[in-house]
């Protein structure tokens, strides 16, 4: 195929979803959008479980926050792969602080000191079974973690994260662009799903996927509001847009309880 059929055969189905999906840094622009660490630990079983937790508690959350990262989520896993599991979300202002914020841990001598045993666990005797680490760029809609304020007070509010997975980079961006440009993250807040995050995966498993974080104040209000959702005209007309039919191939779905010192 010549360049030019290319492009015309391309044209907005191909290309629109990529030009709107490019961040303000690639203009020379400050960086607007967050990038999020979420990290998965599988758990032993047993009295070594509640290990990651304790860590994150009392020596990880307090170092994160002396560098100025706030808002770091710690989740206990109610319905999910892989149980017992405990999921972390870290924000970052950059790609590049994903990596320095890591390394600054490494510098800072009370982290050091306070999760020796954790961080040297010997080979015989670790503090969790093995660890999956995810890093997303914010959305343009949603760019930076909102933390659901108003459910902060309420002990037994729930977090769902769901995973859709794409057949290719080009058809994941169109799912992004139906989350921003078409207006689904509006439906969402519209019809009572508040969200927390939507992030696209540059770096994880099960690429290309997108992930978005959703809070509800119990289980009976997380059906209640994705039955409204689902039955929105909006929704409706949207989901039957041409432009987005078969966008995601699989979806993986997850319910999370926070921990007491749990910032999100």
């Amino acid at each position: 195929m010549k360049r030019k059929d290319f492009l015309t055969a391309t044209g907005a189905l191909g290309m629109a979803p990529l030009l709107s999906g490019f961040s303000n840094s690639a203009s020379g622009a400050p960086e607007s959008n967050q990038f999020v660490e979420l990290i998965k630990y599988q758990l032993h079983v047993g009295a070594k479980q509640k290990l990651v937790a304790d860590f994150y508690k009392d020596v990880a959350i307090p170092a994160l926050n002396r560098l100025g990262i706030e808002k770091v989520g710690v989740f206990t896993m109610v319905y999910g792969p892989n149980s017992p599991s405990l999921y972390v979300v870290i924000p970052h202002p950059s790609l590049e602080a994903v990596y320095l914020n890591n390394e600054k841990l490494l510098l800072d001598k009370t982290y050091l000191a306070d999760g020796d045993k954790f961080l040297n666990a010997p080979l015989n005797d670790t503090a969790f079974v093995r660890m999956e680490k995810t890093i997303m760029r914010g959305f343009n809609s949603l760019p930076k973690i909102e933390v659901p304020t108003e459910l902060m007070g309420n002990a037994n509010r729930i977090y769902e994260i769901r995973i859709y997975e794409s057949p290719s980079p080009i058809i994941a961006k169109k799912k992004i662009h139906m989350f921003n440009e078409g207006g689904e993250i509006a439906i969402f807040k519209k019809t009572g799903l508040r969200p927390v995050l939507f992030g696209e995966t540059i770096a994880g498993p099960a690429m290309p996927n997108l992930q978005y974080m959703l809070a509800f104040n119990s289980m009976e209000e997380r059906d209640k509001n994705w039955a409204v959702f689902v039955a929105s005209p909006e929704w409706t007309k949207l989901k039957q847009d041409p432009y987005y039919i078969d966008t995601v191939s699989c979806i993986t779905d997850v319910i999370l309880k926070p921990t007491g010192f749990s910032q999100i």
